[in-house]
């Protein structure tokens, strides 16, 4: 009886968080939030199929797409991904790249604890000013900074249904103007069938209050008629965080030989200042040891030419799980990951990550 309570507790959590989204999806709302790096996916592992996997996401890659996954972590597993977004530094469109590191433990029978911090970084920017309006370096540089810290629960309430929390801090900053506040994310993943094979997830993402930026940045030194100085000071707008409601479904398909496996997942992105993503993907597994993947997120305008966001087309990607120790049972082992995605009108997006399992 405890366990049922809890697990309809999950869901009314789920679903009342889920309400400020009843208007996703409208695009007169497209740049109104902030923070907008959140809807960003870290890991190289699932953004190979466009993080269409919702409903089967596993370990610490579920911290980011529904954190109800995290709850799969069968002892300690730690794992670092490096992102080299639309070209990277060299890249003709973007010098940003980010660096992920997450950590989850079991610390119950039946519950995770895990830990990840996002740091992105732009390079350097040339500073723009009324005498200097294309930059060229005269008036310096400057390099902003974003970083989320993450702390998430998940818990398996019963075999079947799995549900979990990460709460985030978020800072943005300048040399002379930051921003910080806090977002909630929450998941609930059901799966079922006689081998596990059907798995159905829904995930809330990005809930909580808004943020505005503060700073030095935002004053401006004038003199008045009587040639006395004096500082104006600008307050920023508020921004809203760039909440999203994800829906998931997966199915896989076994094959005894070469232990092979066939999984095919669709995903649903209502997002409320942003288009409406649909994913749909496929991942083959050999061995146990290799898989491969691949998706297709699609938006309205992306065959127009008009997509609202650069998170959009095709991506592929591969792991390979390298076990550590030869003893039967044993969970030790290495995955060196890799990802690509298309990013139209800019340059693609390249991850490499590892994750190591005990």
């Amino acid at each position: 009886m405890k366990n049922v309570l809890k697990i309809f507790a999950a869901v009314a959590i789920v679903c009342g968080l889920a309400m400020p989204t009843a208007q996703a999806g409208n695009d007169e709302r497209r740049g109104t939030a902030g923070a907008s790096e959140l809807l960003i996916n870290p890991w190289a592992r699932s953004t190979g199929w466009g993080g269409v996997n919702i409903a089967n996401v596993r370990g610490l890659d579920a911290m980011f797409n529904n954190v109800a996954g995290l709850a799969f972590v069968k002892n300690i597993e730690v794992g670092y991904t490096n992102t080299i977004l639309y070209g990277g530094s060299k890249g003709l469109n973007s010098g940003a790249s980010m660096n992920t590191f997450g950590l989850g433990v079991r610390v119950f029978d039946a519950g995770v604890l895990g830990v990840y911090v996002m740091a992105m970084s732009f390079g350097e920017i040339d500073v723009t000013t009324y005498m200097s309006p294309d930059g060229q370096g005269v008036a310096g540089t400057f390099s902003p900074s974003y970083m989320n810290i993450n702390v998430a629960y998940a818990h398996s309430f019963t075999n079947t249904i799995h549900g979990g929390v990460n709460i985030k801090m978020i800072t943005e900053s300048t040399d002379n103007v930051s921003a910080s506040g806090f977002g909630i994310d929450a998941g609930i993943q059901y799966v079922t069938g006689e081998n596990d094979q059907l798995k159905f997830g829904i995930s809330l993402k990005n809930w909580g209050p808004s943020m505005s930026f503060g700073g030095t940045g935002l004053s401006l030194q004038m003199v008045n008629t009587a040639g006395n100085n004096f500082t104006v000071q600008t307050r920023a707008a508020e921004m809203e965080l760039p909440t999203c409601l994800n829906i998931g479904l997966s199915y896989d398909f076994f094959f005894e030989k070469w232990d092979q496996r066939l999984t095919v997942a669709g995903s649903f992105t209502s997002n409320a200042f942003l288009r409406d993503n649909y994913t749909l993907g496929l991942e083959y597994g050999l061995l146990n040891m290799v898989q491969l993947r691949c998706g297709y997120i699609f938006q309205d305008g992306l065959w127009t030419g008009d997509p609202a966001t650069a998170k959009n087309g095709f991506c592929a990607g591969a792991s390979v799980d390298i076990p550590l120790s030869k003893k039967e049972g044993s969970n030790t082992a290495i995955t060196l990951d890799y990802s690509y995605q298309t990013a139209a009108p800019l340059k693609g997006t390249h991850a490499i990550g590892a994750s190591l399992k005990f």
